[in-house]
């Protein structure tokens, strides 16, 4: 989803405006000079609120698309003043702009901790070691045998099940 828009501005600086239902900022990509290989492409820089001076509030680094080869920015945006980061990913356009696209970092799912290891649950196909002649129905109603009296009979005599006990 694109939250903003960045291009470069007369003095050759990537100027522009991020904007969600929570806040509204002017950013600026301050280029970063390092050796480091792990070091940030560019310092996101956000104009105070007083509009005097620029406050850094992120960071993006440059990827390589694996399909296309095209080249994007990826980075967070944090500020005390958020509940959380937003991370973002900036795509260049065919006029050297960025579109800034707002992306929600996925959660890695896990297996439970039973299914993990050794103990692991068996197979819930069956719940005794009767066969049923249908190998994925369990035998019986699974409930295991009644410990129950026979009900009687209105006219006294016998149940089936009682005689046949």
């Amino acid at each position: 989803m694109n939250i903003g828009s960045i291009k470069q501005n007369d003095d050759g600086i990537l100027i522009g405006r991020v904007t969600t239902l929570a806040f509204s900022i002017t950013i600026a990509l301050r280029e970063v000079s390092s050796n480091n290989e792990r070091a940030p492409a560019y310092d996101i820089m956000a104009l105070s609120s007083d509009r005097r001076s620029w406050v850094k509030v992120g960071a993006v680094w440059e990827y390589h698309s694996n399909d296309t080869g095209e080249v994007f920015l990826s980075g967070r945006i944090d500020d005390p003043s958020l509940e959380k980061p937003v991370d973002v990913a900036m795509f260049q356009q065919n006029d050297g702009s960025y579109n800034v696209a707002w992306r929600r970092p996925q959660r890695k799912r896990t297996l439970p901790a039973a299914m993990a290891g050794e103990d692991s649950l068996p197979p819930l196909n069956a719940t005794d070691d009767t066969p049923t002649g249908n190998d994925t129905a369990p035998a019986g109603d699974g409930l295991g045998d009644s410990t129950a009296p026979a009900p009687k009979s209105k006219s006294g005599a016998k149940t089936k099940e009682a005689a046949d006990a």
